[in-house]
C-alpha cells in the first residue's frame, strides 16, 4: 500500500488523491508515515521563504504594531480556512493546506506597493510578479537540499501554484489583460501542465480562502488601526449585516470584542456560501476524478452571485478606505523609494551584495537584474530598512 492510500479512502471520487499523484520531477522515495502532500507541505513550512513571512507585511510596514497581520499570520489563517473547506467537500485538506501555505512565498517587502515599485524597476527584464516568484523561489532558489535545486514539489503542488486563480491561456483564461511569465511556460513544459485547464478542486479552494482571509483580516486590521470606524462598514452589505447581528446579541459590547464578532461572521458566511455553491456546482457536472475538475468549463469550486457582488462591495471599500487611506500611502510612497534605491544601488556595483549571492553571471546584465530582483524581493521589511539605512546612512523611513 502505497503512503497516503489509506487517507485517500476517506476523499469524493474527483479530490486529489497523493497515492495518485504524478510525481515529483526528481524522482525520491516514499517518507512513511507522511503522505506526499504532506511531506509537500512540510519543506513548504522549513523552507527559508517562509521563515521570512513572519517580517513582511501587506499594509502595515512591520514597526507599525505586533498586533497587525504579516504575511505568514496570513499564510497560517489562509490554511486553517482551506482545511476546513476541503474537509467539509471531502478534498485532500494535505493538499490544500499545502497550496494555501505557499501561495505567499514570493511576496516582496512592503506589501503591494513593494511588489509594484519592483515590477516597475524589472520591466526591461520580463518584469516581476509574486506568483512567478513563489515558483522560482520552490522549484529553483532555495538550495536545501543536494539533488536538486528548490524543493522538488509534487506535480499537484506545483500545478496548484502556478494556476490557483484559474486557466492562463485559452478560452477559459481568468485574464488576458496581463502576460503569462515566461516561467510558466518553461514550468509548464518540464512538468507536462495544462496551462489552458483548470487546476484541482484543491487549488482552487486555497485561492478562494485567500480571499475570506484577505478581506475579513483586512477589515481587522483598518479597524483596529483606525483607518475607518465601525459606522463606516454600515454601507457595506456583508460586513453590515455581521455588525448588525452582532449589536442586536450584544447592544453594549466593547469594541475590541464587536469587531472580532464581526468578522468571524464575515468569515462564516462566506465559508458556507462558498460550500453550498461548490455542492450545487459539483452536483450539476457530476465529476468522477480529478481530471473532470480540470477539463470543466467553469471552476467547480465558487461563491454566489450574491456573495460574488457583496465581496466586490467590500473590496471596493477596502480600496477606498484603506490602502488609499493618506496614512498608508505616506507610508507605502517612502517604502517605494526603499525598493528604488536597492535595486539601483546593487546593479550599479553587483560587490554590495552578499558573497553567496555573487558570481560569473553577475557579467551579464539580464542575469544581474534578475539576481538582484530576488535578493530584494526575498528581503524582509526589517531587513531591506537595514540594508538601505546601512548603505545610504539615512533613516529609511526619512521621519
Amino acid at each position: 500500500m502505497s503512503t497516503g492510500a489509506q487517507a485517500d479512502g476517506y476523499l469524493k471520487p474527483y479530490a486529489a488523491k497523493s497515492s495518485e499523484s504524478r510525481g515529483r520531477l526528481v524522482a525520491e522515495p516514499d517518507s512513511p508515515p507522511r503522505s506526499m502532500f504532506e511531506r509537500d507541505r512540510d519543506r513548504i513550512i522549513h523552507s527559508t521563504a517562509f521563515r521570512r513571512l513572519k517580517h513582511k507585511t501587506q499594509v502595515f510596514v512591520y514597526h507599525e504594531g505586533d498586533h497587525y497581520r504579516t504575511r505568514l499570520t496570513h499564510s497560517i489563517e489562509v490554511a486553517q480556512i482551506s482545511r476546513a473547506i476541503a474537509r467539509t467537500l471531502g478534498l485532500n485538506e494535505d493538499l490544500a493546506e499545502t497550496l494555501a501555505l505557499a501561495h505567499d512565498l514570493g511576496h516582496t517587502p512592503f506589501g503591494h506597493a513593494g511588489e509594484s515599485e519592483l515590477d516597475a524597476l524589472m520591466d526591461r527584464y520580463g518584469g516581476f510578479d509574486h506568483n512567478a516568484q513563489t515558483l522560482r523561489i520552490v522549484t529553483r532558489l532555495e538550495h536545501r537540499y543536494a539533488a536538486f535545486d528548490g524543493l522538488n514539489l509534487t506535480w499537484e503542488s506545483i500545478e496548484g501554484l502556478v494556476k490557483h486563480n484559474g486557466p492562463l491561456i485559452g478560452p477559459r483564461a481568468v485574464s488576458r489583460d496581463e502576460p503569462v511569465p515566461q516561467l510558466f511556460f518553461e514550468l509548464a513544459k518540464e512538468h507536462s501542465l495544462d496551462l489552458a485547464a483548470h487546476p484541482s478542486a484543491e487549488a482552487q479552494v486555497a485561492a478562494l480562502s485567500d480571499d475570506i482571509a484577505y478581506n475579513a483580516h483586512d477589515i481587522d486590521d483598518g479597524l483596529r488601526a483606525g483607518l475607518f470606524g465601525v459606522i463606516d462598514l454600515g454601507d457595506v452589505p456583508l460586513a453590515s449585516k455581521a455588525l448588525q447581528e452582532v449589536l442586536s446579541l450584544y447592544p453594549d459590547l466593547e469594541r475590541p470584542r464587536l469587531i472580532h464578532e464581526t468578522v468571524r461572521r464575515v468569515i462564516s458566511w462566506m465559508i458556507t456560501d462558498l460550500v453550498s455553491e461548490s455542492e450545487r456546482r459539483v452536483a450539476r457536472h457530476g465529476p468522477r476524478s480529478a481530471d473532470d475538475i480540470r477539463a470543466l468549463a467553469e471552476p467547480v469550486i465558487g461563491f454566489s452571485e450574491q456573495l460574488k457582488e457583496q465581496n466586490r462591495a467590500l473590496q471596493q471599500f477596502l480600496s477606498q478606505h484603506m490602502y488609499r487611506h493618506q496614512k498608508v500611502q505616506a507610508i507605502m510612497l517612502r517604502a517605494r523609494r526603499i525598493m528604488r534605491d536597492l535595486y539601483t544601488a546593487y546593479c550599479e556595483d553587483a560587490s554590495l551584495l552578499p558573497p553567496d549571492w555573487q558570481g560569473a553571471e553577475l557579467e551579464d546584465e539580464d542575469r544581474r537584474a534578475r539576481k538582484v530582483c530576488d535578493f530584494i524581493a526575498g528581503m524582509t521589511d526589517r531587513y531591506a530598512m537595514e540594508q538601505h539605512h546601512r548603505l545610504f546612512d539615512i533613516d529609511p523611513l526619512f521621519r
